[in-house]
């Protein structure tokens, strides 16, 4: 049985893996390959991300700070506004695969509630931006 996700060495583990998936995925990996450039610089910015949206009570080394809404509505405006409901499920479906692989436990079951949350957030406020673009 796997063990639950409990310091950042295991964010960092859970983040890395998955986005070696994200960055093989057909429909995916290009989008994302094609906007970063310094994935070692992204995967400890999305390692600080997760860290602190799961570890919310925790004394941490690093603390996210940023707009992940504003960086996603320049990513649609970028591959012109061709990110749908459709990508969003796969990066989900991706995620779920990589915590069920890796993790189990109370932190697993929240990253993937926060990570369904925070997709359709995005999604929802990417289609609002496009709404007040046009």
């Amino acid at each position: 049985m796997n063990q639950d996700i409990s310091n950042r060495e295991d964010v960092f583990l859970l983040v890395d893996t998955f986005y070696k998936k994200v960055r093989k995925e057909s429909t995916l990996g290009p989008i994302f390959n094609n906007t970063i450039k310094d994935w070692d610089t992204h995967l400890d910015h999305l390692t600080t991300f997760w860290e602190t949206s799961l570890f919310m009570t925790k004394k941490l080394e690093k603390k996210y700070y940023g707009n992940p809404l504003e960086a996603h509505v320049k990513v649609d405006n970028a591959n012109n506004n061709s990110i749908t409901e459709l990508h969003f499920g796969i990066w989900l479906n991706l995620w779920f695969e990589t915590l069920d692989e890796l993790f189990a436990g109370e932190i697993t079951e929240n990253a993937k509630r926060r990570a369904r949350k925070m997709g359709t957030f995005m999604y929802l406020n990417i289609f609002k931006a496009r709404q007040e673009k046009g």
